[in-house]
């Protein structure tokens, strides 16, 4: 079995360390050799990693005619926003490097389990291979996971079959024993966990047997929401053309925004300045007195559906667009 684990520019060392450790100690109960090694998306010899800038020594680079098992980490960084080293910017970098290809290749190739651990399924949804697919991540990113059209799981370890992903950062060490325990049998996983001196946590959470019935909110709550829905009331204020500038995380976008009563509904569209031809809808757009929310969803910088919150002070618009717990600088200005 070959197991090859993903290095990049910030990668996050335990997402990394862990489960190699782990791999590494299974292979010491099995006759079936077991292949571990830290690899690279180049020809690069070693990474800095995410934490204090620590080298890695890359054995190889990534090689997808491998059958086995490949492991992408997540970063390790800051998270504020404005910071051109945080999380996000580094996941945002490797996604847009050579491993966006290969990440892709990977998953659609039916002799390759591909894992991560932590932010590593961000850095795989980045690359938009993840929409509709059931995985988890670190609990700060869930939100953010949602907006790229994944489906987030709040839970230690999601198997969807051929993406297992692991949720913070010590899940590093429940994933790989539960690979351990999937690919091996579970008599080698309780090995390693004697010998670690270490039990997995949490149920592995698989899209299958009875579905649970999940509590509904209450009258009352439904009710506010309802009132919420309803509210409809100045929409003559944000008629016609707005200049937008969004200040992200992984980048500045550019549109212009159009709203339009159509038959008394509310509705809009966002044009990319950098390329017209990419038009966006507006959609759930409400107008409660000055304040106005609306979705939307973008393909640059990357495949996100953001939400919006947004104040009208004359002729000009200010708020925030979210993806998740980001939250980014929204400025416009009425087109004269």
């Amino acid at each position: 079995m070959n197991i090859q684990i993903v290095l990049f520019e910030g990668v996050d060392l335990l997402d990394a360390i862990a489960p190699y450790e782990v791999f590494s100690a299974a292979s010491m109960y099995t006759s079936e050799k077991i292949i571990v090694e830290f690899v690279g998306s180049d020809k690069e010899e070693y990474v800095l990693s995410g934490i204090n800038d620590y080298p890695l020594t890359v054995s190889n680079k990534l090689d997808l005619s491998k059958k086995g098992i490949v492991l992408i980490p997540g970063a390790s960084g800051s998270i504020d926003e404005n910071d051109p080293n945080s999380v996000p910017m580094k996941l945002r970098r490797a996604s847009e490097s050579g491993l966006r290809e290969q990440i892709t290749k990977a998953i659609n190739n039916p002799e390759i389990l591909v894992t991560s651990v932590c932010g590593g399924s961000l850095l795989m949804a980045m690359t938009g291979v993840l929409e509709g697919r059931h995985v988890v991540t670190h609990y700060m990113g869930m939100d953010l996971l949602s907006a790229t059209g994944a489906i987030p799981i709040n839970a230690r370890v999601v198997d969807d079959g051929d993406i297992i992903s692991g949720a913070g950062v010590t899940s590093g060490l429940d994933l790989a024993l539960y690979v351990v325990e999937r690919e091996l049998g579970p008599r080698i996983a309780h090995e390693v966990e004697q010998f670690f001196q270490y039990e997995k946590r949490g149920t592995v959470w698989k899209n299958e047997g009875v579905e649970p019935i999940l509590l509904s909110t209450t009258q009352e709550e439904d009710a506010f929401n309802q009132s919420e829905t309803n509210v409809n009331l100045n929409q003559h204020d944000i008629l016609g053309d707005w200049e937008v500038f969004i200040s992200t995380p992984v980048g500045k976008m550019q549109f212009i925004y159009t709203f339009i009563n159509k038959e008394g509904v509310l509705t809009g569209t966002a044009t990319d300045r950098t390329d017209i031809t990419n038009v966006s809808i507006l959609e759930d757009i409400h107008v409660n007195n000055k304040n106005i929310t609306w979705t939307q969803k973008v393909k640059k910088p990357m495949s996100l559906k953001l939400k919006f919150e947004v104040n009208k002070l004359e002729n000009q618009l200010k708020g925030v667009a979210k993806a998740g717990l980001i939250s980014s600088k929204f400025i416009g200005k009425r087109v004269q």
